[in-house]
């Protein structure tokens, strides 16, 4: 294989490599120097000896990524506030455009799930991964982890269960949740608290991710009462020369609010029989700066 036919398979299954190094690991910039990494193997590799060039990238990224998560792990730990995973631009390159397919990447890369998934070990998280995201045969996980069949299967049942108990069920639906944000935000800037609250879910929850770095909640809300009055108050002390931009994030609508044209906040909804259940907030600057790149 030549060095720009390597170069042309590798950027074929780029968006691949990325999709699964994301939801390892929850950040973009992490994700992307694992990709790096996974480039400077391949093109250092013995191309006569891979005869499945997706499986052999996954594989290495998989591995890397496993690598990098374990690193990183420490960091959450002295992490200030609550923790949401940074901003991923979604455009599902990395699938075919079925609907189906797409609500189950859309629902994999969504933030609910990606705070459940920080819960699991190293290993669980990647068989969840490849299994559940982009349905790769248990024989094939086995082989990329070089673990035996019935350990990864185990592996696979556990990380699902627990997934499954902890995930909150939302709608996936984006025109509903774009126009859900939308009634949202125009009820918060005209500081219709009433309004605010008809929306909300009695039960509703609000995370603020600052890394300590930005003025967010540092502990999560819950309840219609104390999420509603959050917001009403927020909205009225506005931020300065604000402007919106609407994003697809992590599978879904999202709202950028942008002061004075550079990133200051990521907002974005979980909605359920038309109520909101879930508010996430990302005023972390460091998440931010791929948005303003992009």
């Amino acid at each position: 294989m030549t060095a720009d036919t390597a170069t042309e398979v590798f950027e074929k299954h780029r968006s691949v490599l990325l999709g699964v190094a994301y939801r390892m690991l929850g950040r973009v910039a992490d994700a992307e120097d694992v990709v790096q990494d996974a480039w400077l193997r391949w093109s250092g590799a013995d191309h006569a000896d891979v005869r499945d060039s997706r499986g052999y990238l996954v594989r290495v990224t998989t591995r890397l990524s496993l690598d990098r998560l374990r690193q990183i792990k420490s960091r959450n730990e002295a992490y200030v506030g609550p923790w949401l995973p940074e901003p991923y631009l979604t455009e599902f390159g990395d699938t075919a455009p079925d609907s189906a397919e797409r609500a189950v990447l859309a629902d994999s890369v969504s933030f609910a799930v990606l705070v459940v998934l920080e819960s699991l070990s190293p290993l669980e998280r990647a068989v969840f991964v490849l299994r559940e995201a982009f349905g790769y045969p248990y024989a094939d996980i086995a082989a990329m982890l070089d673990r035996a069949e019935p350990a990864v299967r185990q592996l696979a049942a556990r990380a699902r269960r627990h997934v499954e108990e902890r995930r909150p069920r939302y709608d996936v639906d984006p025109a509903q949740r774009r126009d859900l944000t939308e009634r949202f935000l125009a009820a918060a800037g005209d500081g219709d608290l009433d309004g605010l609250m008809a929306l909300l879910a009695p039960d509703v929850r609000l995370v603020g991710d600052s890394g300590g770095k930005a003025r967010a909640p540092l502990r999560v809300l819950e309840g219609a009462d104390h999420v509603g009055r959050f917001l009403a108050g927020a909205a009225r002390k506005g931020i300065a020369d604000m402007s919106f931009r609407f994003l697809e994030v992590n599978g879904g609508p999202a709202l950028l609010v942008l002061s004075g044209g550079k990133p200051d906040m990521v907002f974005q909804l979980d909605v359920l029989d038309g109520r909101v259940q879930a508010v996430y907030v990302i005023r972390n600057p460091d998440k931010l700066r791929s948005l303003a790149i992009a």
